[in-house]
């Protein structure tokens, strides 16, 4: 005889009481054949959701229900065999996919890098969240039987994924205190565990600040057959979670959220600090506190709303800058004298989700910069961040310089850049607030050699004056001008055979033991370009792995 299947979830108890209903209405002759229809249609609705959310969920990127019942076909009976009860572990198995791709979505909404989870079980939900971390996330997983880290360790041996879980056996708040101990923090937590110690997790968490500022607790199973809300209900995981439910409502550390997904989670999410009296008499409650205007420090490096032009961003540092004030959230114009390069970075950007359009301009001609500013200004109402690296390096021994190379040289590295920050700086000038960063170099400081670049030098030596003059001249009219001087930067024309001995050179006068990488200076221009160096005016940052200190 086929076993009866018994209702798991809030939807799976209406389905199962609307069928009862339709099987009584049915055999009672008495009952309007509307009546009938309705339940029908009722019960169509409420059997048809699981099925549809199932089939509209994006699939997982490796098939994680197929690894699970391969593994069970192999691996159940003897884990039965042992006397332990994996109570229905197929079915939880081959239906975890929406709840999988909910926690993974999750994952990476928080942008979590570390996950904690309580309870494992099968690790199927251990194994979703690990797809969604980044490829340095880590997952802590507390189960207290060791049998079941036995049938999910091979599992995750079979995944890409898996080497990001650790597993701990034992009492899931041994196991806390432990992590408390030694001061661990974790972007997310899951709790899946022993309803009655639901609150009891909970706080221990938040009291000894395992979750980190702004993270996120999930919690699953919290509309429990729909028993935490039935009147009637007398089902002892059904109360423990009624109980937690109404505990967190009531918590103001924190606000949540129910999703009706199955059998329910509960997302929550830590909120401002909230002082009481005691506690107001002993801190000092002000910007350093709160963050300024209520902002923590990573949200005051955002650039939401903000427009940007980069120069010579077709490739190299220029490419870099523009995906990194793209992440950071600006409106990005990607600029170059190859309109080819230009619409490739920019195509990078919009699949990125960045708003982005690419514009093509020599900036050695006033004219071509002048209609860059126009057309940006003309297609976003304004510039608010300016970044001025384009620039060209010629190499000759100083008594071989041409004329011609010292005035190509200039045009572009100081001319142009003065031409960017002119045409630039009147707009900002007249909304009172803007972001000028130029890129100089650190051959401002030193002379790089044994390559001579005479010309090269001396523009970028222009280029730090004329940062630190109109960092001055222009901040009390809320614009601040800087820049960023790099190192030497791995290109792939550095790696050519005939500069080889060079590199070898370079490498020996960087105390870094390695070159520059375009991503070595992306967090750079967005500290410059946010609001969080609105003190810093006219300076010079230096990249470049210690080489100008030797």
């Amino acid at each position: 005889m086929a076993a009866v299947k018994v209702p798991d979830t809030p939807v799976e108890v209406l389905v199962d009481i609307l069928t009862k209903a339709k099987e009584l209405a049915i055999a009672n002759g008495h009952v309007p054949e509307e009546l009938k229809s309705q339940l029908q249609k009722a019960l169509d609705i409420a059997s048809g959701m699981d099925h549809y959310l199932e089939k509209m969920t994006t699939p997982e990127s490796e098939p994680l229900a197929e690894l699970y019942e391969k593994t069970i076909s192999h691996d159940w009976d003897k884990v039965h065999k042992e006397g332990k009860t994996m109570f229905r572990l197929p079915k939880e198995c081959i239906t975890g996919h929406v709840e999988g791709q909910t926690l993974k979505m999750l994952i990476h909404m928080c942008q979590a890098k570390r996950v904690l989870e309580i309870g494992m079980f099968t690790g199927y939900g251990a194994l979703s969240m690990a797809e969604g971390l980044p490829e340095d996330g880590c997952l802590m997983a507390c189960e207290l039987e060791p049998y079941l880290k036995d049938f999910a360790q091979p599992i995750f041996n079979k995944s890409p994924h898996g080497r990001k879980i650790t597993v701990k056996t034992g009492s899931a708040m041994d196991t806390l205190k432990e992590l408390a101990a030694a001061g661990e923090q974790f972007d997310m937590v899951f709790i899946d565990a022993d309803k009655d110690n639901y609150i009891n997790y909970y706080n221990f968490i938040l009291d000894n600040s395992l979750l980190r500022l702004r993270g996120v607790i999930c919690v699953d199973n919290t509309l429990f057959k729909a028993k935490v809300y039935l009147k009637d209900a007398t089902d002892s995981n059904g109360l423990a979670l009624r109980k937690f439910n109404q505990f967190v409502c009531d918590d103001p550390r924190v606000e949540q959220v129910i999703l009706p997904l199955r059998d329910g989670i509960s997302v929550i999410r830590q909120v401002s600090v909230a002082l009481s009296s005691e506690t107001q008499s002993q801190i000092t409650d002000d910007e350093v506190f709160r963050g300024v205007m209520g902002r923590p420090i990573l949200d005051r490096m955002r650039l939401d709303g903000k427009v940007a032009y980069v120069t010579g961003a077709g490739q190299g540092i220029g490419r870099a800058f523009a995906h990194a004030l793209g992440e950071a959230g600006a409106k990005v114009a990607v600029v170059d004298m190859d309109q080819k390069r230009a619409e490739a970075v920019a195509e990078e950007l919009h699949l990125k989700g960045i708003i982005s359009i690419a514009i093509t301009a020599d900036i050695s001609k006033p004219e071509d910069v002048q209609k860059m500013v126009e057309d940006i200004v003309s297609k976003w109402g304004t510039v608010h961040i300016a970044c001025n690296n384009a620039g060209i390096n010629r190499n000759s021994a100083s008594e071989d310089t041409s004329l011609e190379e010292w005035d190509e040289t200039f045009n572009v590295n100081l001319r142009g850049v003065f031409i960017c920050c002119q045409a630039a700086g009147r707009v900002m000038l007249k909304q009172g607030y803007g972001k000028i960063i130029n890129t100089a170099s650190m051959a401002s400081l030193i002379v790089p050699h044994p390559q001579k670049q005479l010309s090269y030098n001396a523009s970028k030596a222009g280029v730090v004056k004329l940062t630190q003059t109109l960092g001055t001249e222009w901040i009390d009219r809320g614009v601040r001008v800087n820049c960023i001087s790099p190192g030497i930067v791995d290109t792939p024309l550095i790696h050519s055979e005939s500069l080889r001995p060079l590199v070898q050179r370079w490498l020996s006068d960087i105390p870094a033991g390695r070159l520059a990488l375009v991503t070595d200076l992306q967090a750079a221009v967005v500290y410059l370009a946010c609001d969080a160096s609105d003190y810093m005016t006219g300076h010079n940052l230096v990249i470049e792995g210690g080489q100008s200190l030797w």
